[in-house]
């Protein structure tokens, strides 16, 4: 199982790829195939079937898994596409930085 440097409901920007300058959310993290699943990024359409009573069914456009590598995160203070450093507290917990201005992220 490999450490992300992306976690949910980061804020991230799409740098390679169809979906290339869009930004979004990160809805879920796949870490053992090294994926994440942003908000309006990589839309894909399901056919499915009813299955129970009174469901519908028809063509579904949902979000499609798209590599980790692909995207990088937005610092919130300076609004910039940064990579995260790991900065080691007085207390040993291991924080996540912007590498632009400083500012730890939420874990």
């Amino acid at each position: 199982m490999a450490k992300m440097h992306i976690k949910k409901d980061d804020m991230v920007q799409v740098m390679s790829g169809v979906d290339k300058g869009k930004k979004g959310k990160v809805l879920e993290v796949i870490p053992s195939a090294g994926k994440v699943v942003v908000e309006d990024v990589a839309m894909v359409s399901r056919h499915t079937k009813p299955r129970k009573q009174g469901e519908v069914g028809g063509i579904i456009k949902k979000e499609a898994p798209i590599y980790a590598s692909k995207v990088m995160h937005i610092c919130n203070k300076c609004g910039k596409t940064t990579r995260i450093a790991k900065k080691v507290l007085e207390n040993g917990k291991s924080v996540r930085v912007c590498k632009h201005c400083n500012e730890t992220f939420n874990d």
